[in-house]
């Protein structure tokens, strides 16, 4: 029997730097287009070692430690991977630079043991790894690290984690730097990731991103065997934001920020970023009186034709009209002059007013 392996903060790894040059990626084009500038598609083309590149309009990414990897690529988002033997390997296909894109896959993933399906990129400035895994084997990729929170989206709810890396591989060479998490509670191979709602809790935890490098729908396969057949695509919803260090899904250049109103030992601020048919609100909310609040319940009053499709770091309910926002275990005492940050994602019918009437444990906040 093969040991277990260590927890994903012991684990080194060594990844490819993706710094493609504009000239390279100018011949990429080039040969994805005829003499009219007609594009086609390029034919199948497999991979057995460490590359990076474009294909069928795609970003990919290719790697591995030690062990026989197959990765072919295929039409649009589509690829497939087998591997054997090997110590650890991560491909895919996506998008480089990342972003909040709302995510579609499908397809099919055997891991013979160790392995993951996640959406996974890397941001700088902070330098971040992270993951919203999908599906994974016989380890749980959460496994030693500690449960900061939870954020209910796309059909299930995924548990949050920070890791640390210290002095260990990355983009920009060896470094030390968070790993971010969130890990689905009911595995899937196939749906759609609103990755705007990930992104959004953790930031709501202080979970802060940076600048986007590459982001791709990976498979990856850890001192074990297995296969995979993926296709990914860009799913309609929330136009991304790349660059943001906490990002959130807008196609409005203004996101309106507002008071909740009224008076009493809290205070309320938050910030709605609209599209077209839909939008997120960030609410923080701040005691400012001279004990400590345990445990509380924010209610406000969402505009006509609202409906809360997913949120983070509370529970809510009912999900239009006038709810309730109550703590979750990690945030439910708020110190004199602390806040805690909690988000919500809604869908509307052409009016994307910011909820009003807050109230925490019955007493209206400023």
């Amino acid at each position: 029997m093969s040991e277990l392996p260590s927890p994903p903060s012991r684990r080194r790894r060594t990844y490819p730097k993706l710094l493609i040059a504009a000239a390279s990626a100018a011949l990429l084009a080039a040969a994805s287009m005829t003499l009219a500038g007609v594009a086609h598609a390029e034919a199948n083309r497999t991979i057995t070692s460490n590359t990076t590149g474009t294909h069928n309009g795609f970003f990919f990414s290719y790697w591995k430690d030690s062990g026989n990897v197959t990765m072919t690529l295929g039409a649009a988002g589509q690829y497939s991977v087998q591997f054997s033997g090997i110590n650890n390997t991560v491909v895919g296909k996506g998008w480089n630079p990342g972003s909040s894109h709302t995510v579609n896959y499908s397809g099919t993933f055997s891991p013979g043991g160790n392995g993951y399906l996640a959406l996974y990129g890397w941001t700088t400035n902070p330098l971040i790894e992270y993951y919203v895994v999908e599906n994974f084997g016989s380890y749980n990729p959460s496994t030693g690290a500690t449960r900061l929170g939870s954020v209910t989206t796309d059909g299930s709810t995924y548990d949050i984690y920070r890791t640390l890396r210290v002095n260990q591989p990355s983009i920009i060479g060896n470094a030390t730097f968070y790993q971010y998490w969130s890990v689905r509670q009911q595995h899937r191979t196939g749906g759609t990731i609103t990755t705007a709602n990930h992104f959004n809790a953790w930031a709501g935890l202080g979970l802060n991103l940076g600048t986007h490098n590459y982001q791709i729908l990976a498979t990856e396969g850890y001192q074990s065997s297995g296969s995979s057949n993926i296709t990914v695509s860009e799913g309609t919803g929330p136009q991304p934001s790349a660059t943001a260090s906490s990002p959130r899904p807008s196609a409005s250049p203004n996101p309106s920020t507002s008071p909740g109103g009224g008076n009493g030992t809290c205070r309320v601020t938050q910030s709605v970023s609209p599209w077209n048919t839909g939008l997120t609100d960030n609410i923080t909310i701040t005691n400012t009186g001279s004990t400590p609040t345990n445990g509380w319940s924010l209610r406000f009053t969402l505009a006509s034709g609202q409906t809360i499709t997913s949120g983070w770091s509370a529970t809510y309910a009912p999900t239009s009209g006038q709810v309730t926002a109550t703590n979750v275990n990690y945030n439910a005492v708020i110190p004199p002059g602390g806040s805690t940050t909690i988000g919500f994602q809604a869908n509307h019918s052409g009016n994307a007013a910011a909820p009003s009437g807050f109230s925490l444990n019955g007493t209206a906040c400023s």
